[in-house]
């Protein structure tokens, strides 16, 4: 009962919309100053980059979003009165074993996937690596890559989905409205602007993936290591000059960006995988009702959490 968490904090509805609409509109805001500039988005980085150096602009992208998860635990904790465990998960305490498992799981995919696309597709890649740079873009990512992964699983798995499940007494609602607002966060992003708008499907696939594995695992320990291990890794292996990520990685992406079948097989391929690998892995049951199925209200949920500790 991952969204009835919601009810352990200082109830009030209105509580839960303040740092989400701030931030969409702030998003809302970012999309029209870059669809109204002159610059294009990959231009502009560019020339912060030659101003400041990959890893300051790094910095500057991500510190930010770094804060952001600070501003989402803290209204928590302060303002709702709930602890971070339950806005974590259902289970009594933080389950750690997940979060590294999915980030070992989903590293190393990356990691294998990615090297098969350059032992195949050796024109596509060039070797950019040297240690006097990669390595403070290592202590970077390290440390402020889970910061901001965090940030957005926190925000839209965590908060608001908690916050849209208890008004509307339902699972398909949040799920799919915090997934669509999850890849519209992206839009103002500079693959978007290369590749087209079709790469949304992308992000919002992602997002429904996410918002999945909260509801059926009920907790975002899954989403949180997946979703680290993923910007983390691309970010330290590979590069392109129109990504979001521009970094002294080890490899940079020279090929001619096209959307093609490579932005939807993770959608329609490995996340259903990975969906049924980990429903076999943690005992998944019950789909219908964990995704579709109502909110307990209040009342039913402290009835059922009492008998279940007199039971217990």
């Amino acid at each position: 009962m991952y969204i009835e968490q919601g009810y352990k904090g200082n109830i009030g509805l209105w509580k839960y919309f303040i740092i989400p609409v701030c931030f969409i509109g702030f998003m809302g805001l970012n999309y029209v100053a870059t669809v109204t500039s002159p610059v294009s988005v990959e231009d502009a980085l560019q020339q912060m980059i030659e101003q400041f150096g990959s890893n300051l602009v790094l910095i500057f992208l991500l510190l930010p979003l770094a804060v952001g998860l600070i501003v989402v635990l803290g209204w928590t904790f302060l303002v709702h009165q709930q602890s971070i465990t339950s806005l974590t998960t259902s289970r009594k305490k933080i389950d750690w074993k997940r979060i590294f498992f999915a980030f070992g799981l989903w590293g190393g995919l990356t990691i294998l996937l990615t090297l098969i696309d350059i032992y195949f597709s050796p024109d596509s890649y060039v070797l950019n690596f040297n240690m006097s740079k990669f390595i403070p873009l290592a202590i970077i990512a390290i440390l402020l890559i889970p910061l901001q992964t965090s940030f957005e699983e926190y925000l839209f798995r965590g908060h608001m989905m908690q916050g849209l499940g208890l008004l509307v007494k339902n699972r398909w609602v949040p799920l799919v409205v915090t997934s669509v607002l999850f890849g519209l966060m992206h839009i103002a992003n500079p693959e978007v602007e290369k590749l087209g708008y079709g790469i949304m499907v992308y992000y919002i696939g992602t997002g429904f993936f996410l918002g999945i594995l909260t509801l059926m695992d009920e907790g975002l320990e899954l989403a949180l290591g997946f979703h680290a291990a993923n910007n983390l890794i691309t970010a330290l292996l590979v590069t392109a000059d129109w990504t979001a990520f521009q970094t002294d990685s080890i490899y940079r992406d020279i090929s001619e960006p096209i959307l093609g079948w490579d932005a939807l097989i993770p959608v329609f391929v490995f996340f259903p995988i990975l969906l049924f690998f980990f429903a076999k892995k943690y005992k998944w049951t019950n789909w219908k009702d964990k995704l579709f199925g109502t909110v307990l209200t209040k009342e039913e949920f402290v009835a059922k959490n009492d008998s279940e500790s007199l039971l217990a």
